[in-house]
């Protein structure tokens, strides 16, 4: 929160030099890049789920995504896929990539922790992935 809002007055080289003899520094906000690709020319699946987010069962309807965590050692990717129903994560991969093995190594997990029926409903975003 911004401290003229609490009522603090104080000018922005008075913060600098506090915040530099506690060895404090700002962090500046990236810009946003996305990371889906949604001009890919790879076949794309009918949206069968229609944001009916709301599921009567386990194992009926999982939602898959990837996002990016900085690390000291880099930028790692998690693919994660969850069960709608509990909204419990059934299956998770890790890697320093985004290729198509990150999020099939996901799938995989998650097939190997549940046993779900033929009729299991996977959605995910348009990603090239």
């Amino acid at each position: 929160m911004p401290l003229r809002r609490e009522g603090v007055k104080a000018g922005r080289n008075r913060i600098a030099r506090l915040m530099r003899e506690e060895g404090l520094r700002g962090r500046i906000r990236r810009k946003f890049r996305s990371t889906t690709d949604v001009s890919h020319s790879h076949p794309v699946a009918p949206n069968t789920l229609k944001r009916q987010f709301e599921v009567e069962s386990p194992d009926r309807v999982w939602a898959g995504d990837i996002t990016y965590i900085r690390t000291d050692a880099g930028w790692a990717y998690l693919a994660v896929i969850r069960d709608l129903h509990s909204r419990m994560v059934v299956g998770w991969s890790m890697a320093t990539h985004m290729r198509t093995e990150l999020v099939e190594a996901a799938l995989r997990n998650a097939l190997g922790a549940r046993q779900p029926s033929k009729d299991l409903l996977h959605h995910s975003d348009r990603g090239c992935q």
